[in-house]
């Protein structure tokens, strides 16, 4: 079935939506900041044991009234079993918070082993901080080479804004929303530019090939056109990344939420910035089939 949807008619409004959203992160970003979970800030990690299936939703509230209000309760794979993730807490010895742990849940459940417990220091938190910026710079950085060697001028371009444009707003709605940034949402973040990438790659090499073989249209029937075209493989690939990222949503509990969170704003945001982010620049640009000719043979009239 032959689709003729005409994308580029509402590519100003989206373009007015994308500029809304990414100052909406900017200023989310820089007035809100991102929450940033014990892997980044230092706290103390501890693991519990019970004779008896627990609640996490019960075990965060005991430890609510006894002044652990930030400490994150996740379910380790058993009922009877839970990780405990406490902030650090100014003017509190970090050394005895296992143990103060243990004692309270003792007095509210009962019968508690304390399994293991670990201070991760501001020091240490730091260090995660910058290496994990680094680790995103790099990451662009070589994506931005990868896509200069792969494409030229307005492609590369369309290319590299439309991943800054996913990682802002990805980015921008943790900050709105205060969801905490740990290890596992960093890495989703990573996943993002390598999906988003790979999709605006897909629909960038069918632009380009069309815009070299089909005559008599216009640009931007020429980009409707390739959308088209590639829309049933967007879609699949989109909709069944979804699918099992909605299954982590439901079934992976609190210790995998946040990343499935991230990967599923990222993989919706990636989808619609290879559309009306990478192929809307391009129209922008002002591209022509002149910029995608290819080079001719000196002398000759034969294509290279």
């Amino acid at each position: 079935m032959n689709l003729n949807i005409d994308f580029m008619a509402h590519r100003h409004l989206a373009t007015v939506l994308s500029g809304v959203f990414l100052i909406a992160s900017i200023v989310a970003f820089v007035w809100l900041g991102v929450n940033r979970g014990l892997d980044f800030t230092g706290g103390v990690l501890v693991e519990l044991a019970f004779e008896e299936p627990v609640d996490p939703v019960y075990v965060r509230s005991i430890l609510a009234t006894n002044g652990y209000v930030d400490a994150v309760v996740q379910s380790m794979g058993s009922e009877t079993e839970v990780q405990v993730r406490v902030p650090p807490i100014p003017g509190v010895d970090q050394s005895n918070v296992g143990d103060n742990i243990r004692s309270s849940l003792d007095e509210g459940i009962g019968a508690t082993d304390l399994r293991r417990s670990e201070f991760v220091g501001p020091t240490v938190g730091e260090e995660l901080t910058e290496k994990g910026g680094l680790a995103l710079l790099v990451a662009l950085g070589m994506v931005l080479l990868y896509i200069m060697l792969r494409f030229t001028g307005k492609f590369a371009l369309g290319a590299v804004v439309a991943l800054v444009h996913d990682v802002i707003i990805v980015v921008g709605l943790f900050c709105m929303f205060g969801w905490t940034f740990n290890l596992a949402e960093l890495a989703a973040l990573l996943a993002v530019i390598g999906y988003s990438l790979n999709d605006t790659i897909v629909v960038s090499d069918r632009i380009r090939e069309n815009f070299r073989t089909v005559r008599r249209r216009n640009p931007v029937e020429i980009i409707n056109l390739s959308l088209n075209q590639m829309l049933g493989r967007t879609l699949v690939t989109s909709l069944t990344t979804l699918l099992v990222l909605l299954a982590l949503l439901l079934a992976g509990g609190e210790q995998i939420s946040g990343f499935a969170t991230a990967l599923t704003i990222g993989v919706v945001i990636g989808t619609y910035s290879s559309i009306y982010v990478a192929a809307n620049l391009l129209l922008m640009l002002n591209i022509t089939s002149d910029d995608l000719a290819l080079p001719q043979k000196e002398g000759s009239g034969e294509v290279v």
